[in-house]
């Protein structure tokens, strides 16, 4: 009885977390989620933990709710978390005025935001190997320095003569 489970969008090593009715514009929102993108999960929360902007205690309380679901309900390893996707979307706008003179009015609208995190389980290479793979390859992609053609010297002018 009843509907069948919808089936799951993410793979096997993401979590995400959605953040609704965040107030503040999508435009200022968005501002802070490129600060978080691609980053390692620790790293992200670090930076918005000492993030200036307001917004950042949000998009903090959502990308903690994120790691949380990857480490309950899908088993992830926590220490391997990247943040794969800050998508920030509109949400609902409240429509007000501001009245002005002359019996008239100015519409002030108040925007809401959303924010979608991702996070994915990505093992992290070790630094020695990527080094030394990244030295080999740069030491055998750089050129060999040419030597420049070289010139006959330059004559003297035609009007000067050399005096012995």
């Amino acid at each position: 009885m009843g509907k069948e489970a919808r089936a799951r969008v993410l793979s096997d090593s993401q979590a995400k977390a959605i953040g609704r009715g965040i107030r503040t514009s999508p435009r200022k929102l968005n501002l802070v989620a490129q600060t978080i993108r691609g980053k390692r999960a620790e790293a992200a929360l670090a930076s918005l933990s000492f993030s200036q902007r307001r917004v950042a205690h949000e998009v903090k309380k959502v990308l903690e709710s994120a790691i949380a679901n990857a480490e309950n309900n899908h088993d992830l390893d926590v220490d391997d978390l990247v943040v794969t996707e800050a998508s920030v979307g509109k949400n609902m706008v409240l429509k007000r005025f501001h009245a002005r003179a002359r019996g008239r009015g100015a519409a002030v609208e108040k925007f809401f935001a959303q924010i979608t995190i991702v996070v994915e389980e990505k093992a992290a290479e070790e630094p020695a190997k990527a080094e030394a793979k990244g030295g080999k390859k740069s030491a055998a992609k750089k050129p060999a320095k040419k030597a420049a053609p070289k010139r006959a010297p330059k004559s003297a002018p035609k009007g000067a003569e050399e005096t012995a």
